[in-house]
């Protein structure tokens, strides 16, 4: 096993802080990610994840703070830090016109690994993404879907310690990006360190030990998904959908119905610890939604309650 700091913490992050002239990309957030960890930082675009990711990855400096990345500096011990990391991009930087054995052979070259230990990792990896009756084909025929668990299996040839996962899966459709989940989930049982960034409310939720919400550069909330949701949302939503053009005039019959109401473009949704009481009193007092759903609450009401916007900007 490789040097770790006496707390087996595998990123330490105080104060730290990114800026491109004026503006402040990140600022001062603190945050730690424990061994065997899956850690996330949910945010819109804009918010400063990526950037963080970046500092984690030592392909960018820090401006100001203190970063810690396997109890070492980045700034001094990028090449260490990088030689034990895996990164998946946000966008799939694969040789296109090489068959899929190749990217990975290639991959593997770049970490200096004798060829017959990239041979049988090549092996291990390409049933690991369930590609096996692909391995010769070129990646431009691939699905969507397929390129991504090709894009993880390739960081996973230096057998890193950690893997930094920005936006995984990304413009996915919802069976492969389960699939994807569960090959994460496998690194996880296996105790590699995820950091994940994410739009997802349900992926954060599904992958995520911990995370914490970014808006504007900083942290805004920290904590286990669970905790998260009991903390900052009551227990149960209501969601209402009105006829075009009822929404506005039914808002005023909604006062003090609910711990907090919340109007989006195509729904209003009341957030109370009794749905069913609530939906009942929605009917009581004169008004006719197209629909009623009763849901429990999740990440996105907690997204909404501390940002005030929709995820996707």
């Amino acid at each position: 096993m490789n040097d770790m700091p006496a707390n087996d913490s595998m990123v330490e992050a105080r104060s730290l802080t990114k800026r491109f002239g004026e503006f402040v990309a990140v600022d001062a957030v603190d945050f730690t990610v424990a061994r065997g960890e899956a850690f996330g930082f949910l945010g819109p675009n804009g918010a400063g994840k990526s950037s963080t990711m970046k500092m984690i990855g030592a392909v960018s400096p820090v401006t100001s703070g203190e970063l810690r990345v396997f109890g070492r500096d980045p700034a001094a011990d990028g090449a260490t830090i990088r030689a034990r990391l895996g990164v998946v991009p946000q966008e799939n930087n694969l040789d296109t016109e090489l068959p899929v054995e190749e990217n990975l052979y290639i991959y593997g070259r770049y970490f200096d690994l004798p060829r017959p230990v990239i041979q049988e990792r090549i092996k291990e990896l390409i049933e690991f993404a369930q590609l096996s009756d692909r391995a010769g084909a070129k990646v431009d025929s691939l699905s969507g879907g397929m390129q991504r668990r090709l894009t993880i299996a390739r960081s996973l040839i230096n057998e890193p310690d950690m893997i930094l996962l920005d936006e995984p899966t990304t413009g996915l459709d919802p069976q492969a990006r389960h699939l994807l989940w569960d090959r994460l989930y496998r690194l996880k049982q296996q105790g590699v360190t995820l950091i994940i960034t994410t739009h997802y409310m349900d992926e954060a939720e599904q992958l995520c030990d911990r995370l914490v919400v970014m808006d504007q550069g900083r942290i805004v909330a920290e904590g286990s998904p669970r905790d998260l949701i009991a903390k900052y949302s009551p227990r149960e939503v209501v969601e209402l959908r009105f006829p075009v053009g009822e929404q506005e005039q039914a808002l005023a019959q909604l006062d003090g119905l609910a711990q907090r109401v919340e109007e989006l473009p195509d729904r209003v949704l009341l957030y109370t610890d009794d749905g069913d009481h609530t939906a009942v009193e929605v009917h009581a007092r004169g008004l006719l939604p197209e629909s009623i759903v009763v849901r429990r609450s999740t990440l996105e009401d907690v997204f909404l309650r501390l940002t005030g916007r929709t995820l996707v900007e």
